[in-house]
């Protein structure tokens, strides 16, 4: 799972590097992503997590490493660990 994380929006991307292929993406610049309901960029990251965790599992990946691109481990990047987790898969 590697996370890239810029000024307004936070991305991540579950790659095969065997096969260096993306498998499953998620964004808040996504169509399905809904953030009218959440305040901060925080909890946005969080339900970047949780959705894409309910994609991996849909992909049949319950299993990934943590990359999370030299950004330090606290704010977005901690949330967006934390909804990978709550959403079932195992970081």
């Amino acid at each position: 799972m590697r996370v890239f994380r810029s000024n307004r929006h936070i991305y991540v991307q579950i790659i095969d590097d065997t096969k260096q292929a993306t498998l499953v993406s998620m964004s808040t610049e996504d169509k399905e992503f809904d953030a009218s309901d959440l305040k901060g960029k925080v909890a946005q990251a969080g339900k970047v997590g949780e959705m894409a965790a309910k994609r991996a599992l849909s992909a049949g990946i319950d299993k990934v490493v943590f990359d999370r691109g030299g950004n330090l481990f606290h704010g977005r990047i901690k949330a967006l660990a934390e909804g990978a987790r709550h959403g079932g898969l195992n970081l």
